[in-house]
């Protein structure tokens, strides 16, 4: 029986692959990272002076936002590491953790700014809205700046789109704070300030729940979202000369590269390495599954191949 293992990487000239996040971004994690830390400090300390939970609320959400974007940006340099003989996939899967461990930092800050603004509408404290509209404003400036810098790798890579939905929703939450801010300073209803803080976290963490569910889904090994396994189960088994396929997977190396293992059945033997070269073409190029492993196997009742059976992995 021939067993043959294909692990080809060819890159068509001029066809575009994704790939983990490039060098470019460095410095979007660099310059986002230097003015959300330095909007931190100063929206938490005009949120003591005013004393407005709404503000303590938004500066903890982009803390966590600024924790998120080191991991992000650590992440992403550990995954262009190259391989070792301990790491035999390099630290590719690193950028899978940092987004895991992003949704699950700022839900954690949520539940506690949601905890504070419960306990706040027993005690009003005085709020200054004029404050909370001045700080909010220069917030809607640099989340939006910062957003825009990640808005072209958000598509291929759940650690930009992390980065870049996470800056985007400090752009819309600071626009609330500055709606609360005008409605507290026109009719004193110091209740407006915690609710409002209620209102974004409750935003916040819809946000989030998409990302802490994708990177779950990654770090568990399952099929990647955007690639619909009954389709690559589909192509594989109309591919010339296939019998039958078995011991499928698919799985994330890394928060941009997914990798694929499967054996099939091919009565007639190797079809030569023409006919690997296609399938992980076209496996790269329709399904974006660029590590792609192939077992040939004839059949031989006399030798079953041990990971046929389905509940077998």
């Amino acid at each position: 029986m021939t067993h043959d293992h294909d692990h080809h990487h060819h890159h068509e000239p001029g066809h575009h692959h994704h790939s983990h996040a490039p060098a470019t971004f460095s410095r979007a994690f660099a310059i986002g990272t230097v003015l959300n830390l330095g909007f931190v400090i100063v929206e938490a300390t005009y949120g003591y002076l005013a004393h407005s939970l709404a503000l303590f609320a938004d500066a903890g959400h982009n803390l966590s936002d600024v924790l998120g974007l080191l991991l992000a940006w650590g992440a992403s340099s550990l995954s262009r590491r190259p391989p070792s003989h301990r790491y035999t996939y390099g630290l590719r899967a690193s950028s899978i953790l940092a987004a895991l461990v992003n949704a699950v930092v700022l839900l954690l800050s949520m539940g506690a700014i949601a905890w504070e603004a419960i306990r706040r509408f027993n005690t009003f404290a005085p709020v200054s809205g004029e404050t909370i509209i001045g700080v909010a404003l220069v917030g809607i400036i640099i989340n939006t700046a910062t957003a825009l810098m990640f808005m072209s790798g958000r598509k291929n890579d759940l650690n930009i789109r992390g980065a870049f939905l996470h800056m985007a929703a400090d752009a819309l939450v600071s626009l609330g704070v500055v709606i609360a801010g005008i409605a507290i300073l026109f009719t004193h209803w110091l209740w407006l300030d915690p609710l409002v803080s209620l209102v974004l976290v409750a935003v916040v963490v819809v946000g989030t729940w998409h990302l802490l569910r994708d990177s779950v889904n990654l770090a568990l090994d399952g099929v990647p979202a955007g690639i619909e396994l009954r389709a690559v189960k589909n192509y594989l088994i109309e591919c010339p000369g296939v019998l039958k396929i078995h011991d499928l997977h698919i799985w994330a190396m890394s928060t941009t590269e997914t990798a694929l293992t499967v054996h099939l059945v091919m009565p007639e033997g190797y079809p030569g390495d023409a006919f690997l070269w296609e399938v992980t073409q076209e496996l790269e190029h329709h399904f974006g599954i660029k590590h792609s492993t192939i077992q040939v196997e004839t059949g031989d009742s006399a030798y079953p191949c041990a990971l046929e059976p389905d509940h077998v992995v």
